[in-house]
């Protein structure tokens, strides 16, 4: 097939996870023979940190404003098997509706954040996607499994909900080699973009741990963290790390820790890119706890769960058993399992193949929406995605 995704961004992993999770996806795309154009808005905050412009594996372009979407790259999307939009794409409300009226095939849409956009509709304040456009697509991907799926299309009026986990690309994600893998630096490492959500967990489950050991080493590493964090001696900080360097963080850390952001708490369901590049990379991963792990993680098996700075000083105080080296064994073999990008992309592929069928194929103007209405709320700003 022919597939254009219109996303936040694959040209920058800066204060994202959303390149990643494209890369993997579209790797595999690419290994299974399908012919990819990514759609990336010319942003500023994006284009002074990317580091992979000239993808080997899809055609990468850039549009500056939406109405190029009809000049430019209208045959991009017009003449496509299927099109995707993610989630986060800025002035998203006006780039599906553009997409809808000219888009010859299957449309989707790739939510990444699929409990973040749920609370934004809720609140009436987001500017990637309304609720009246979300029947209009074929289908709704979800990173976001488990009874959220019901929800979208009772309540949201989704076609069809599908659940497409964020996934690793294997052959960048691996264990470093065993004859010259160092000795960790770190006891506990945490990989994100700050955000105010998830900093309560960090405090409770890396800084008051870090407080309490201040001969064990710590690290966080990712952009956009306030200056007045009160950093414990034992911590370091790294401001950004790319994604080519992800592996060697790991491959640095005795455990890796994994924290949710709250939208995704209270669904559950939503496992992190994160966890799986860790697991990918045989490094042991603490997480907070939330609904749905089990079907991926089993705890105690795979994974350990710590919901206290008690749970994680336990684990790290453990320096005389093999748990940490059998977590990763087990976590790692469930990856390569079922959890790669190649894995997603023949989930992704399935559905769209098997959608064409029944999509408006060469009838865009039959989609059950009035596209004439009055343009929503857009915006232009830097976001912070999961």
């Amino acid at each position: 097939m022919t597939i254009t995704i219109l996303g936040l961004s694959l040209s920058s992993s800066w204060g994202n996870g959303h390149a990643t999770t494209f890369r993997a996806l579209i790797r595999g795309l690419a290994a299974c023979g399908h012919s990819v154009t990514f759609l990336e808005r010319d942003v500023p905050w994006y284009a002074a940190a990317r580091d992979l412009s000239d993808p080997d594996f899809c055609r990468l372009a850039f549009y500056r404003h939406p109405s190029e979407l009809l000049t430019t790259h209208r045959a991009a999307i017009a003449n496509a098997d299927a099109v995707l939009v993610g989630s986060y794409v800025p002035d998203g409300i006006e780039v599906i509706r553009k997409v809808l009226t000219i888009a010859g095939g299957v449309v989707g849409f790739y939510d990444i954040d699929t409990p973040v956009t749920l609370g934004r509709l809720a609140r009436d304040d987001c500017d990637y996607l309304s609720r009246r456009l979300i029947p209009a697509f074929d289908v709704y991907f979800s990173f976001t499994g488990g009874p959220l799926l019901d929800r979208l299309e009772r309540q949201y009026g989704a076609r069809r909900a599908r659940p497409l986990y964020c996934a690793v690309d294997a052959t960048r994600y691996a264990p470093a080699d065993a004859a010259g893998a160092p000795q960790p630096l770190y006891d506990l490492g945490y990989l994100g973009t700050y955000s105010p959500d998830r900093q309560p967990a960090l405090d409770r489950l890396l800084i008051e741990p870090a407080r309490r050991m201040p001969d064990r080493r710590f690290i966080v590493a990712g952009p956009q963290y306030p200056a007045d964090i009160d950093w414990p001696a034992n911590v370091t900080r790294l401001d950004h790390v790319a994604p080519g360097d992800h592996p060697a963080l790991y491959a640095s850390l005795r455990y890796a820790l994994n924290i949710t952001r709250a939208d995704m708490l209270a669904t559950g369901w939503s496992p992190s890119v994160r966890l799986f590049e860790a697991a990918a990379c045989a490094t042991p991963v603490i997480t907070d706890p939330w609904d749905g792990i089990e079907a991926f993680f089993p705890e105690g098996e795979a994974i350990l769960v710590a919901r206290g700075a008690d749970d994680v000083v336990a684990a790290l105080s453990d320096h005389h058993s093999d748990t940490g080296r059998r977590l990763a064994t087990r976590a790692r073999a469930i990856v390569l399992d079922g959890h790669t990008g190649l894995h997603r992309a023949r989930e992704l592929a399935a559905g769209l193949w098997h959608l064409r069928p029944a999509a408006t194929v060469g009838k865009p103007e039959t989609r059950s929406l009035d596209l004439a209405g009055p343009t929503e709320r857009t915006g232009d700003e830097a976001h912070t995605p999961a």
